[in-house]
């Protein structure tokens, strides 16, 4: 991981659960962070533990659908760091858990606002200062849902299919220019949004025990190993982290 010293990285979503551990763990291996997410205290504390270690973090509050916050956000990175080398497209919700036709219309649109439109947000604004530096990873989070759907997530396998579509086709416009772009699949993670999948109790994912998530810090170094060159080869799809083979790989076997 000596290659990641000293780059620079923008993590969305990163005040809990697979985000949080990302920036730590990044940060471990000499990443310069901007962390983005909708809760102040939350990023702002997360940045102030990492300083403490002796690296560096900037808290950016942001809503990952505005355009304009994500603009924001990018040009902070780059200000602050001279680059943006690393974009971890993590933020999403799982609201709203209900069948399609009793969901809440504008809660099913802002699902597609933050775990859709969010991705296009990071890259729209990020692809075009890495096409300057003729380098640059985007580790884009997916999920199992975006090939299989599941009761009472109509949002959430909608905007996670489609945001697998995204990582595709930016993978065809920009690998010739230096950019990689890939998705990673982490399977079921002991974060908050499994606490509200259980108490749904809609679907076979409400049922299973809480012992077979995997932890956030496994994701987290998966993570930091997309951003190396020994995972160039999955570049433009998704990774499974459910695969042996690539928990291997990323050290989390």
């Amino acid at each position: 991981m000596s290659e990641l010293e000293g780059k620079a990285a923008l993590i969305t979503g990163a005040s809990a659960g697979i985000g949080a551990a990302a920036a730590r763990e990044l940060a471990k291996h000499g990443v310069k962070l901007v962390l983005v997410a909708r809760s102040v205290e939350a990023i702002e504390e997360l940045a102030a533990e990492i300083k403490a270690d002796g690296r560096k973090a900037t808290a950016v509050p942001c809503d990952v659908s505005d355009h304009a916050a994500m603009t924001a956000a990018v040009k902070t990175c780059v200000n602050e760091y001279g680059s943006i080398d690393i974009l971890v497209n993590n933020a999403g919700v799982i609201d709203p858990i209900s069948r399609l036709t009793e969901s809440d219309p504008e809660d099913w649109g802002n699902s597609i606002d933050i775990n859709l439109k969010g991705v296009y947000n990071g890259l729209h604004n990020a692809l075009p200062q890495m096409e300057g530096q003729k380098s640059g990873v985007v580790i884009n989070i997916s999920s199992g849902a975006a090939n299989q759907p599941l009761e009472g997530w109509s949002a959430y396998c909608a905007s996670k299919a489609a945001a697998r579509m995204l990582t595709r086709a930016a993978h065809l416009e920009y690998a010739a220019k230096g950019i990689r772009v890939v998705g990673l699949s982490p399977g079921t993670v002991a974060t908050e949004m499994q606490v509200k999948i259980k108490a749904s109790g809609i679907n076979p994912v409400s049922e299973l025990d809480p012992s077979v998530h995997i932890p956030a810090e496994w994701v987290a170094k998966a993570i930091c190993w997309l951003a190396t060159e020994d995972a160039r080869e999955f570049d433009g799809d998704d990774v499974s982290l459910r695969d042996e083979e690539i928990r291997q790989r990323c050290g989390v076997a």
